[in-house]
């Protein structure tokens, strides 16, 4: 599919970090960016940024996890602009869940698949008949990560879970597109290869009450700062691959027709093969233990 000038862009979580840098990218080459995030003053923020830059911006306060906002989202995106081009189901929490599997708090299960699950699958079901019916060349991509989508981080097992059901949502969406016939290609991106500095950290802050901890956290939340002077402390290399970068390989992507956003990496395709070996030899998961703590 080929980027061009007039097109429309949808990207959910757009307010910072990777949506936003998605959305830099798309009205650089020339298209319509609508803006979806439930932070309403770091949306507006955005919005006016790109704005300033000559882009043509829309921003809506979106829950993904409520159907509802995403429908009335396609509904004001296609009335303004009369198509969508690409959407990009990027929007996504760290649960904050403490301890093994077995303690976690429930609602730390249920906000994480609330948006990083059901938000992606909301906005399939809110754009996805749209783009079809249009007839015109589409392309969906839904964000993954390497935590869960190649293989979990058993500290952040939740996310990780979530993760792993983003890319068999898109697997699975790929496949139902390829059956209809439809002009409307699919992608799951795997942001990286290394770290990224994106407020994924601070998710918290924007916790919805119907999903509060039932129970107070053991430990304070942790910053991307703190962790990274305590890798360092560690005598650890912590290395950061820029947001640019992520939204320079799912343009290319798309325009490629990629289902596969995954950015070269050694440590990705070592576990990548080492899950599949564990597979095919019905071994036990070795790869997992590196991360395994007494």
């Amino acid at each position: 599919m080929d980027l061009r000038a007039g097109q429309v862009a949808v990207v959910t979580g757009a307010a910072s970090g990777i949506g936003l840098a998605m959305a830099r990218r798309f009205a650089a080459d020339g298209l319509k960016v609508v803006l979806a995030d439930v932070e309403e003053g770091a949306l507006e923020k955005a919005a006016a940024t790109l704005r300033e830059d000559g882009a043509q911006v829309h921003a809506r306060v979106v829950d993904v996890s409520e159907r509802e906002q995403l429908d009335a989202l396609a509904a004001e995106t296609y009335e303004k602009y009369g198509a969508v081009h690409v959407l990009c189901n990027n929007a996504g929490v760290g649960s904050g869940a403490e301890g093994r599997m077995w303690e976690h708090d429930p609602n730390d299960w249920k906000w994480a698949f609330a948006v990083n699950v059901w938000g992606v699958f909301h906005g399939i079901q809110a754009f996805v008949p749209r783009m079809i019916a249009a007839g015109e060349p589409g392309h969906v991509v839904n964000t993954s990560s390497g935590d869960g989508g190649i293989a979990p981080l058993p500290t952040a097992s939740v996310y990780a879970v979530t993760k792993a059901a983003v890319v068999t949502m898109t697997e699975s969406l790929y496949a139902h597109l390829k059956a209809e016939h439809a002009r409307v290609g699919a992608s799951v991106l795997f942001p990286g290869p290394h770290m990224l500095r994106t407020g994924l950290w601070e998710s918290h802050r924007n916790r919805p009450e119907r999903y509060a901890k039932q129970r107070p956290r053991k430990t304070p939340y942790r910053s991307l700062d703190q962790w990274e002077a305590a890798m360092k402390e560690a005598g650890q290399e912590v290395r950061f691959t820029p947001v640019e970068e992520v939204a320079d390989l799912v343009a290319d992507g798309i325009r490629e027709g990629r289902f596969w956003l995954l950015p070269a990496s050694e440590h990705s395709d070592r576990q990548i093969r080492a899950r599949s070996q564990s597979m095919l030899d019905r071994a036990d998961p070795s790869y997992l233990e590196h991360f395994i703590l007494d």
